[in-house]
């Protein structure tokens, strides 16, 4: 039994599931005192036969914070595989009559969190996916990205709304709803405005929004150079019947003589720069 919670758990347990094994308080400090195990924190024990990897760090920091902890932020993201690197510092939500301190490397917040919001992962408590991605999009730079790849793969948008009207006041909440609403029904609305903030503040001119262009209307045309710009809101998704009607749009527009360029919310978000940069190129030909 030992062995075998040792093999899923990366080497960390507690005086409690010790004790559950069959273990007595004295049988695990000798285990201490012989050097086989390291008391890592109050009630923690890591076996000291193998490296002391991210996920028992990980592990050690959540349970050091009692039986009610879970993994959450930029913890929970890397856990549920959200994100590439583990990071330094372990986050940590606790409800707010929990006892105990964060020990070293630990960040706790205390915050009741709704049953629907905690999940089990790997055989650690941590914030369930919709809430972690809205809570790490907003913690990194690369937080639209977060949230566009779960979006992408195997987290539902009226899960991620759900989950932030539970959680509404936390911290970064309003910077959730920004991303939300990017990605609802009205992304490709909040892209645009956010492509012609992107327009003003580089100065740019002779531009205009919704321009007819044959029997369509382009997100910004630029007259002159016939330039047309159309924009894609967060975590776009397409039907072979919108894909196919959007080939024979983008056809028309390029048949009329236009140059289409196409970007993204990611695009607009993550590299602003070079989406003006490649608008310049276009309508100075």
């Amino acid at each position: 039994m030992l062995n075998d919670h040792l093999r899923r758990h990366d080497g960390v347990l507690t005086l409690s599931q010790a004790r559950l094994m069959g273990m007595s308080r004295s049988a695990v400090h000798r285990r201490v005192r012989s050097g086989l195990w390291r008391q890592c924190a109050r009630g923690v024990y890591f076996v000291d036969d193998r490296p002391f990897s991210d996920a028992a760090r990980i592990r050690v920091g959540v349970w050091s914070c009692g039986e009610t902890a879970v993994a959450s932020g930029l913890t929970a993201a890397w856990w549920h595989s959200l994100t590439r690197f583990a990071p330094n510092v372990v986050e940590v939500t606790m409800p707010r009559n929990g006892s105990g301190r964060a020990p070293r490397g630990v960040r706790l917040r205390r915050r009741n969190l709704a049953s629907e919001d905690i999940v089990e992962c790997k055989g650690l408590r941590v914030t369930s996916r919709p809430l972690t991605v809205l809570e790490a999009a907003v913690r990194t730079r690369d937080g639209a990205k977060i949230m566009d790849r779960a979006l992408q793969a195997d987290v539902a948008l009226r899960d991620l709304w759900r989950a932030q009207l539970r959680n509404n006041g936390r911290y970064g909440s309003p910077s959730a709803r920004v991303l939300l609403q990017a990605a609802s029904d009205g992304a490709r609305s909040t892209a645009e405005r956010l492509l012609l903030r992107l327009l003003r503040e580089a100065g740019i001119t002779g531009w205009q929004a919704n321009y007819p262009v044959g029997r369509y209307r382009v997100d910004v045309g630029f007259k002159g150079p016939k330039v047309a710009i159309e924009v894609d809101g967060l975590a776009f998704h397409i039907g072979s019947d919108e894909f196919h009607q959007d080939r024979v749009r983008q056809n028309h527009i390029t048949l009329l003589g236009w140059q289409v360029l196409r970007f993204t919310w990611l695009d607009l978000t993550e590299y602003p720069d070079r989406v003006i940069a490649l608008i310049k190129s276009a309508i100075s030909m």
